[in-house]
């Protein structure tokens, strides 16, 4: 089993940068790819990006294709989503997520974090 913590989230103006961590706590953290979600306001919850366990394979959400870089460090059991030239249409709730397999959809998902909202101003 894996918890998973959310930080780095906060305001910040379009064309900024963020950079979100996900803190994976349990056990064989590297058996288990990563992904990040986020949830807008009356949006459903959307996929942005997922890495695998060896971080051999990275998928991104057209959306995010080149202003995001998902990374993951095994040893200190973190993951990391660097976001750049943010746009107001970014802001949401962003979750992250674990699975056994390489993570596509939502319900591909068994372990899910609380979240960390990131809002862009324009």
């Amino acid at each position: 089993q894996v918890q998973l913590v959310e930080s780095g989230g906060g305001w910040v103006q379009a064309g900024g940068s963020l950079r979100l961590s996900c803190a994976a706590s349990g056990r064989n953290f590297g058996n288990y790819s990563v992904a990040w979600f986020r949830q807008a306001p009356g949006k459903e919850r959307e996929f942005v990006a997922s890495i695998s366990r060896s971080s051999l394979t990275t998928l991104y959400a057209d959306s995010m294709k080149g202003r995001s870089t998902i990374s993951r460090d095994n040893a200190k059991m973190r993951a990391y989503l660097q976001m750049s030239n943010l746009k107001p249409e970014d802001t949401a709730l962003y979750y992250c997520a674990a699975s056994l397999s390489l993570i596509r959809v939502d319900y591909d998902v068994d372990y899910w974090g609380q979240g960390t909202q990131v809002t862009v101003s324009s």
